[in-house]
């Protein structure tokens, strides 16, 4: 017979009916892995569910249920659905998206912009990405908590992080003293994204490879540099 109790806000499973049967071992704190282990399957598990299912149909017990966790544990370390949310769209970035180098990359500026870039695109272009990003369209109206967290931990911050850039000294220096920060980001997301963002969202195609996805990077930096630049 087996029990589950909570232990340090995780599941923990013994064997025995009671701490005084033979051969029962008193369970004891999680290691550092496993709980790394379980944490890593619980993101894994509510991203599939949410792309499978979309966000309003998939409740914390069903991703409970799969993750093999309790209700309990997910409202502790994420107060409900849309921290979970948050920290699935967290989790995602940081595994595809790590541009914390931006601040104080010291290279030329088209070849900071040129790699970023490459980088962004490749990671709209992902199926799995374009799939959330749909999702996100579909339910925006009926789930606004999703929708705000989802351009908080995305779109949103990626914005920000381009507007830090902007407005480092070394950088702004080269740009049109009337064009503010906030305004050479969006203008230099929509350069690089153009039709090909929609085109994915709205029509079946195959993922582009790197080198297309260089090769408009490439026009759209041209197109950047050509409004914006001194």
């Amino acid at each position: 017979m087996s029990n589950s109790i909570y232990f340090d806000d995780t599941v923990v499973v013994i064997t025995g009916v009671d701490s005084g049967t033979p051969g029962c071992k008193a369970a004891g704190r999680p290691r550092a892995a496993d709980m790394e282990a379980r944490a890593r399957n619980l993101l894994e598990t509510a991203e599939c569910l949410f792309l499978e299912k979309g966000y309003s149909k998939v409740s914390l017990k069903m991703i409970a249920r799969e993750a093999h966790v309790a209700v309990r544990t997910i409202y502790v370390k994420f107060s409900g659905k849309a921290g979970l949310f948050n920290a699935v769209l967290a989790a995602g970035r940081s595994r595809y998206f790590n541009i914390g180098d931006m601040g104080t990359d010291m290279r030329p500026l088209e070849q900071i912009l040129s790699d970023f870039g490459l980088r962004y695109l490749r990671l709209v272009s992902m199926p799995k990405i374009v799939s959330l990003r749909r999702m996100v369209i579909a339910e925006a109206h009926t789930n606004p908590e999703m929708a705000i967290t989802y351009n908080q931990a995305g779109p949103g911050q990626t914005k920000k992080f381009l507007i830090r850039f902007f407005e480092r000294a070394d950088i702004k220096i080269n740009f049109q003293d009337d064009i503010p920060a906030d305004t050479l980001a969006i203008h230099f997301l929509n350069c690089i994204q153009g039709d090909p963002e929609y085109s994915l969202l709205f029509e079946k195609k195959i993922e582009p490879t790197d080198t297309e996805l260089q090769h408009k990077v490439t026009l759209g930096l041209n197109l950047f540099f050509n409004g914006t630049v001194r």
